[in-house]
């Protein structure tokens, strides 16, 4: 079952991860657990914000397999892109998490991030 997972997964989102990995402003880090094959167990992407007044390396996505939470995979993959935004001279890292992600919200907690704002997003 975890490979139509994967297999699902990579059909969506490789035309776009084969354009980010092209930027050096953006990197994506993956977490694989050899458990006969290699098998993904999470993933984050983090890609730097330029705006006005304003420079920050952002975390565009984290995903933790249901069946690996728990397990130190999550807090190693930001970790990871902590590191990249210190060498990449980002002074602060940020992310964005729904409002309804209480389980989410506390894991990032638990590893040193704190709230700043809460907003909500309009579209057109």
């Amino acid at each position: 079952m975890l490979a139509i997972r994967l297999y699902s997964y990579r059909a969506r989102y490789f035309p776009a991860l084969r354009a980010i990995i092209k930027d050096n402003d953006n990197a994506v880090f993956v977490f694989e657990t050899n458990e006969g094959l290699e098998t993904l167990s999470g993933w984050v992407y983090v890609f730097g914000k330029h705006l006005i007044e304003l420079e920050y390396a952002e975390i565009g996505g984290l995903v933790v397999d249901n069946n690996k939470r728990r397990q130190g995979v999550g807090e190693r993959l930001m970790r990871r892109s902590e590191e990249w935004a210190k060498e990449s001279g980002y002074k602060e890292i940020r992310l964005r998490s729904g409002g309804q992600r209480k389980e989410a919200h506390a894991f990032y907690e638990r590893i040193g991030y704190k709230n700043i704002n809460w907003q909500q997003l309009f579209t057109i």
